[in-house]
């Protein structure tokens, strides 16, 4: 009879001692270190500027995750661990999202920007031909070479990764340039004729 115990008291224990095992006898190191890998993954895809809010959710569950390592917590610790691993994931996948749509939209930017500089030039071109007054000419020549230097800047800032300073960069320059260039399209038919 008491062999017949030992073994069902036996039995019995082992599951119990393999769940607690399991369940949080150790730290989750892996799981930290899983987590702070995809953390740094998140941030090289770009998560700082395009998925800020889900990175800091993330750097915010590890945190308690090694708080909850240091009060011995180890399930809690394993909660928050994956919690966070999972949320730099969800960030990395954002950031890059986000990241193409910012570079779509810089490309466009600097693509109007060009044509809006072109179309600019060739109406100062057939203004000065055309004998156009020289104080409009002047400040056309002015405007066009200030929305030059603003695809200038921009382009600086695109070749550097920064895509969403382009259009904010160009904005302000290039509604200024569509403006001269209306102006200039107009210029011909408002300059004096010359006496024959």
């Amino acid at each position: 009879m008491a062999v017949g115990r030992r073994r069902f008291c036996l039995a019995s224990f082992l599951p119990a001692l393999a769940l607690t095992v399991a369940c949080g006898d150790d730290p989750p190191q892996i799981e930290i270190q899983q987590a702070q890998q995809a953390i740094e993954g998140a941030r090289a895809a770009g998560a700082d500027e395009y998925a800020h809010d889900e990175l800091a959710a993330a750097e915010g569950a590890l945190a308690r995750a090694r708080v909850a390592v240091d009060e011995r917590d180890y399930r809690l610790a394993l909660n928050h661990s994956l919690d966070s691993r999972e949320r730099a994931q969800t960030a990395a996948t954002q950031a890059a999202s986000q990241k193409a749509a910012a570079r779509a939209d810089a490309e466009r930017a600097l693509g109007n920007a060009a044509a809006t500089l072109a179309e600019a030039r060739d109406r100062l071109k057939a203004a000065q031909t055309s004998g156009a007054p020289a104080r409009r000419l002047a400040a056309a020549v002015r405007s066009i070479a200030a929305g030059d230097q603003a695809v200038q800047k921009a382009r600086a800032a695109f070749s550097q990764g920064s895509f969403r300073d382009v259009p904010p960069v160009l904005n302000e320059p290039m509604t200024r340039l569509a403006a001269t260039s209306h102006d200039l399209e107009a210029a011909p038919r408002l300059a004096p004729r010359r006496r024959r």
